[in-house]
């Protein structure tokens, strides 16, 4: 059965957060592997991706990722989709510390019928509704949560809501009134902001879907240093996700920089010159280049991560150098003619020193403007 994708309609052939949400690449699909079957324990997705499990297979069924199981649950049965079987599954266990003797791994009962499939599209139908008045409901009772997202259990019996809070929740009035209107055992579990963005899905700013709703399933902290090691200003409202935390990606580079700033040297803020004090304006750690500017003056030198290492180092013993030029970096005349053909494809044939007169003249008519109009009558 295709279900139904939330972007481009392709049946689950896309990663627009329907069918592929979470999804697991099988990289031995084409490979016919022997103990295939002999491993009895599988990866089974719910509800797109937004949660998995592994489930037993003792009974031996022939299965292959895309079937529809019922599954043993705790009162009931379940209907997930197999999301991964054989060689796969013994490294995603490893991955996620799950032993194949746990006692909380359950059975796979049977394949899906069209009836089981049918019964969970017509709970699935239902979920938008409820979650409408689930969330009219806890306004109602003045609780400082918010329900993200309603899933229900194959059998229709129950329904575990899905909430974020910064405090803890007193549920007892909340699970009476919520029994009352759903008419199901009800089940209140706690999740991230993160977790709840990846269970939402939408877009980023980097106009990808969310890592969290396509692949990312471990998330570890991020803080503030992540972003200042890369350079970046710290504008929360660029830096948050959609979660209203910072952003995930912020620890994919980090790695990277850190090793990179191994070789700036340390405490490279200020350089003593016979000339005056030359104060760092910026630092590029790939190209292993640092731009000074000697106090009151606009001339800028471009040094080397080892040329400033060493001129802290004559700093420290009291020796200051007679001037930065000997130091300076001079770019190649390739380099510059490079960066005067990205500039010319940046704004055309116009040149950016000629933009820069026009904005002058621009502001200096405006200032004579603004004189006039003061100017009383004569």
């Amino acid at each position: 059965m295709a279900c139904s994708t939330a972007g481009c309609g392709s049946s689950g052939g896309c990663s627009t957060g329907g069918c592929n949400k979470m999804n697991t690449f099988d990289w031995f699909a084409d490979i016919p592997l022997t103990d295939n079957f002999n491993f009895n324990l599988v990866e089974i997705s719910f509800k797109n991706g937004a949660r998995k499990g592994f489930y037993r297979n003792d009974k031996k069924i022939e299965l292959f990722r895309g079937d529809k199981v019922v599954l043993e649950a705790s009162q009931g049965f379940d209907l997930g989709e197999v999301s991964l079987s054989g060689e796969l599954v013994k490294i995603q266990m490893k991955k996620k510390d799950v032993k194949e003797s746990a006692d909380t791994i359950r059975n796979i009962l049977r394949k899906a019928t069209e009836e089981d499939i049918k019964r969970m599209q017509m709970l699935r139908g239902k979920e938008k509704a409820m979650l409408v008045k689930a969330r009219v409901i806890s306004r109602s009772l003045n609780l400082e949560m918010k329900v993200g997202d309603i899933e229900f259990q194959g059998d229709g019996k129950k329904a575990t809501f899905f909430y974020t809070a910064d405090n803890r929740i007193d549920f007892r009035e909340l699970v009476k009134q919520y029994a009352g209107a759903f008419k199901v055992k009800i089940e209140m579990r706690q999740i991230g902001a993160r977790q709840e963005a990846g269970r939402i899905g939408g877009m980023g700013s980097c106009g990808r879907e969310l890592c969290c709703s396509t692949w990312l399933s471990d998330f570890e902290s991020v803080s503030t240093g992540a972003a200042r090691y890369q350079q970046l200003s710290i504008n929360t409202d660029k830096l948050s996700g959609q979660c209203g935390r910072l952003k995930c990606c912020l620890n994919f580079e980090l790695d990277t920089y850190m090793d990179a700033l191994k070789s700036i040297p340390k405490n490279p803020d200020k350089i003593r010159t016979k000339e005056g004090t030359a104060y760092l304006r910026k630092t590029d750690i790939f190209k292993k280049e640092l731009t000074y500017n000697i106090d009151r003056s606009n001339k800028y030198y471009k040094l080397s991560a080892e040329d400033v290492a060493t001129l802290i180092q004559m700093n420290k013993k009291g020796e200051h150098p007679n001037s930065l030029s000997d130091f300076n970096i001079v770019e190649e005349t390739k380099d510059k003619e490079l960066n005067e053909a990205y500039n010319e494809e940046l704004v055309g044939s116009v040149s950016l020193k000629t933009l820069e007169k026009k904005a002058r003249k621009k502001s200096r008519k405006n200032k004579n403007y603004r004189k006039n109009k003061k100017r009383p009558n004569q």
